[in-house]
């Protein structure tokens, strides 16, 4: 079975940057590829929905479920 993780080498051990789906004291054979840090700083959530730049109703918000689902949103469904 082949996992790709991301890990930090700390100078001494690789630190992964999650959780391994690996039982403990489990062998694996470890093949090292650097890869390039990521440039600048990560795009927040808003930062990435307001990029989309969607288009819709201005009451998107207050019904939601209307938009998702159909029907009027005052009737429950």
């Amino acid at each position: 079975m082949v996992h790709t993780i991301d890990a930090v080498f700390d100078g001494k051990v690789l630190l992964p940057e999650g959780p391994l789906p690996l039982e403990p004291n489990t062998r694996v054979r470890i093949t090292v590829e650097s890869v390039e840090p990521r440039a600048g700083k990560t795009a927040s959530f808003l930062e990435t929905a307001q990029s989309l730049n969607l288009d819709g109703p201005p009451d998107w918000s207050e019904n939601i479920d209307k938009y998702l689902y159909g029907g009027d949103a005052n009737d429950g469904g």
